[in-house]
């Protein structure tokens, strides 16, 4: 199960990342904004710490639990000498930062709901907020769905 999990939320990165997460009317003109584009218009008015945030929580915090979930099952499944402690920190560490992937979906939430002006300016949710949620609840359930005895059960066998 955690690999179907964890192959689903890959899947559904891509449309996350390509697709707009957002799309803002100011005076009946649209601009769709994708994740990576919200950073780049971030980092271009200048606030580099909201970018720094949004990338980091966005980008490489989904990227590096799903490359760690993914390690944790290699890791378990072959014949290799395993590092018991590392693999059993890196899975909490995961399990704990990867709540963290949610930010950007609160951030689109919140200006939905405060920002609808009539027809002066509003903000709608794109395809990709909907996907991008599909990662972090994907990714949670593989990571909560991994048996971590597997990594301990080799010390028994060997």
């Amino acid at each position: 199960m955690t690999l179907s999990f964890l192959v689903t939320a890959i899947l559904l990165y891509i449309p996350a990342n390509v697709f707009p997460i957002m799309t803002t009317e100011v005076l009946g003109e649209s601009t769709h904004s994708t994740i990576i584009g919200g950073v780049v218009l971030f980092l271009k008015h200048g606030s580099y710490f909201i970018a720094v945030i949004i990338f980091v929580a966005s980008v490489v915090v989904p990227i590096a639990k799903m490359a760690a979930i993914f390690w944790l099952c290699c890791a378990t499944m072959s014949n290799r000498q395993l590092r018991h402690l590392e693999l059993t920190r890196l899975y909490r560490l995961t399990e704990f930062v990867g709540k963290w992937s949610m930010v950007d979906v609160f951030v689109v939430a919140i200006l939905v709901a405060l920002i609808q002006v009539d027809n002066l300016m509003s903000i709608k949710p794109g395809v990709a907020a909907l996907a991008f949620s599909g990662v972090v609840v994907f990714t949670m359930l593989s990571a909560q769905n991994f048996d971590v005895r597997l990594i301990w059960d080799k010390i028994k066998n060997e």
